[in-house]
């Protein structure tokens, strides 16, 4: 009987650490879930500001809303820690009801992965926070805070272990492998080495470049992930568990589904962000395929001149810049004044399934268009730049607005129940072997070989560039899962369009036959390191670089928003090389950053009024002391 109940105990143990394990790897879902998601990665940076809802502004302002009382402050703080306690039931309790063997290895590597990402997460956005390395049995009050110096030491002690244990080869999709580890590995290593740190890292710095270019290579290497063939692929969701949400690119995603009893509160909501809004347009209806426009992020120029529109494929694959009619009977008609003939006053400028909404993004100095001319257009035209305005990366041209702009379509999810569920299916990618190349490249860098970046830049460039007989007008993202969705495929007619503007943007016209494109290769791939140093158009200018490793970093930080514009990892990669405020001086007008106070987040008033020194809650000087500075 006691032998049993004994091995009856041992099994529900032993579920109770499968448990853990499953809670752990739902938690990544956190980073897509909700407002938090964008408001404290991609707000207040070079790429997106406002767009036409304000509801998360102070993030981008850096505003007084911004503060110890914000809620997604403590939204953050508080799912970091409620995963590492998780991360610690599995790290303290796996050797004690499994045996030794591969599983045993893997919970406990799941562990030690998930304990490692979530501190690196608090660590950026908070600075040294308190390391609680072992599970809570009770309440407890005493929390003293960690130095950023300790957390990191802990952070590449448990990333290290996960690498050893972790296996090459998931057990099932969405499993994390030693390549994950890896992968985060070379970027632990790689933001220790950065400015942020240059306070106490010099000890540590050349060792950490090698082991985030180790790291970084073995997963390039030996790990079986490879690039996408082409860029779209990896924007190109098809449906929930689609071929795309496999493609061998992707090292770790947050897996989301169609499956309702296991979807959370909020899904994928990452869709809802980005689009700009088109509901409103005469000829057009929200539908699934164009998405829900919550119109919070809103493109910046540099997010758009930091790309070589006409030979780079990676703008014209990540912004959508087209839509069809999809409400005919609402569509405008042609005035008097600039219908293309009398004959046609009076008649609807376009119909069903025809293109309704153009997003022309062209440059300074282009005299196609004007104010006024581009009324006799039957689509609606909305123009970067009209006629005779200069070049303005703060302010207004064109008739771009606040709730008008080129919108970023990469989390684009088409699958979704109805037009108007906010449950996005579509995974969450949080690392990809583009980003792995570039931060190894960038550690070549920083050591000053600079000619030994240039493989791994041009790994990611050479892919962006338009191949032979490509068509660059073609456009896909992830709305066209509406096609396989029976909530959506049945409507008359959608927004989704298949094309872009590329050649009406770029004043080209298009080839009679496509097979005779060539290929962009040339223009993109980077043959010595003067292309780098010696460029024109890195806006070297504009944010001081004078120095060569100056330059390289501008450079790198320019690729990186090429390659991973939007991907939830600027304001981190912003604040590591601290050049946070000055991108946001050059490109961001709303924008207020303190280089004395906006390089960390507040710490959670709600924490700070509960916790307790020597048996006694903090008093206002000892709350002060253990803030952020200036916070």
């Amino acid at each position: 009987m006691f032998l049993f109940v004994s091995l009856s105990c041992y099994n529900q143990e032993r579920l109770f650490c499968v448990k853990m394990t499953v809670f752990c790897r739902k938690s990544l879902r956190f980073h897509f879930n909700y407002e938090w998601a964008y408001a404290s990665t991609n707000y207040g940076v070079d790429e997106f500001t406002v767009g036409g809802d304000p509801t998360m502004e102070m993030w981008n302002s850096y505003g007084s809303n911004l503060n110890s009382l914000t809620t997604d402050v403590r939204s953050v703080w508080d799912n970091m820690y409620g995963a590492i306690n998780s991360a610690n039931i599995l790290i303290e309790n796996v050797p004690l009801y499994y045996a030794d063997g591969p599983n045993k290895n893997t919970r406990q590597g799941e562990g030690y992965f998930m304990r490692a990402f979530n501190y690196f997460k608090l660590v950026n956005q908070y600075g040294g926070v308190p390391l609680q390395l072992h599970q809570s049995d009770a309440v407890a009050f005493e929390f003293p805070r960690n130095t950023v110096q300790e957390c990191y030491n802990q952070i590449i002690s448990d990333m290290t272990q996960a690498y050893n244990l972790l296996p090459a080869t998931p057990a099932q999709r969405g499993r994390i492998t030693k390549w994950a580890a890896a992968h985060y590995l070379a970027k632990i290593y790689l933001f220790r080495a950065s400015e942020v740190n240059k306070s106490w890292n010099g000890s540590t710095v050349t060792a950490d470049l090698d082991n985030a270019i180790k790291y970084g290579t073995d997963v390039i290497n030996n790990s079986g992930h490879k690039l996408a063939t082409n860029f779209s692929d990896l924007w190109n969701y098809t449906a929930p568990d689609g071929a795309n949400e496999t493609n061998a690119e992707i090292i770790l995603s947050a897996q989301f589904s169609n499956n309702v009893a296991t979807q959370g509160r909020y899904g994928n909501q990452m869709h809802l962000y980005y689009p700009s809004v088109y509901q409103n347009i005469a000829g057009m209806v929200r539908d699934i395929a164009g998405g829900r426009e919550f119109q919070r992020l809103r493109s910046t120029d540099y997010a758009m001149d930091v790309y070589d529109r006409v030979n780079d494929s990676r703008f014209w694959k990540s912004f959508k810049t087209r839509y069809l009619c999809n409400n005919p009977s609402a569509a405008p008609k042609w005035t008097k004044q600039y219908a293309p003939t009398p004959a046609d006053s009076g008649k609807v400028k376009f119909t069903g399934g025809q293109e309704s909404v153009l997003y022309i993004v062209n440059g300074a100095g282009d005299t196609r268009y004007t104010s006024d001319n581009i009324n006799y257009r039957a689509p609606w035209m909305f123009v970067r730049y009209f006629s005779g305005e200069a070049q303005d990366m703060l302010g207004v041209h064109g008739n771009y607005a606040a709730s008008r702009y080129v919108g970023l379509s990469k989390f684009a999810d088409g699958s979704r129940a109805d037009v108007a569920s906010q449950f996005g299916r579509r995974d969450g990618i949080l690392a990809r072997l583009a980003d792995t190349y570039l931060m190894v490249a960038e550690a070549y860098g920083r050591k000053g070989q600079y000619t030994e970046t240039l493989p791994f830049i041009n790994a990611v460039r050479d892919r962006a560039a338009f191949k032979v007989k490509e068509d660059r007008a073609a456009y896909v993202d992830g709305g066209i899962s509406y096609k396989n969705n029976t909530a959506a495929n049945t409507a008359t007619f959608v927004s989704y369009s298949d094309r872009n503007t590329y050649y009406e943007s770029n004043n080209l016209t298009p080839p009679a036959d496509i097979n005779t494109n060539p290929s962009t290769l040339s223009a993109l791939h980077i043959n010595n390191v003067n292309d780098i140093l010696g460029s024109t158009r890195e806006f070297y200018d504009k944010l001081n670089a004078t120095s060569d490793m100056d330059k390289f970093l501008c450079f790198m930080l320019n690729e990186r928003s090429r390659e991973l514009m939007g991907e939830l990892l600027r304001w981190e990669d912003l604040v590591r090389t601290k050049t946070l405020v000055a991108r946001c001086t050059a490109f961001n007008a709303a924008a207020k950053p303190s280089v004395n106070k906006d390089y960390l987040r507040p710490i959670p008033q709600s924490f700070l009024d509960v916790i307790r020194q020597n048996g006694q809650p903090l008093n206002a000087d000892q709350k002060a002391t253990y803030q952020n500075p200036n916070w």
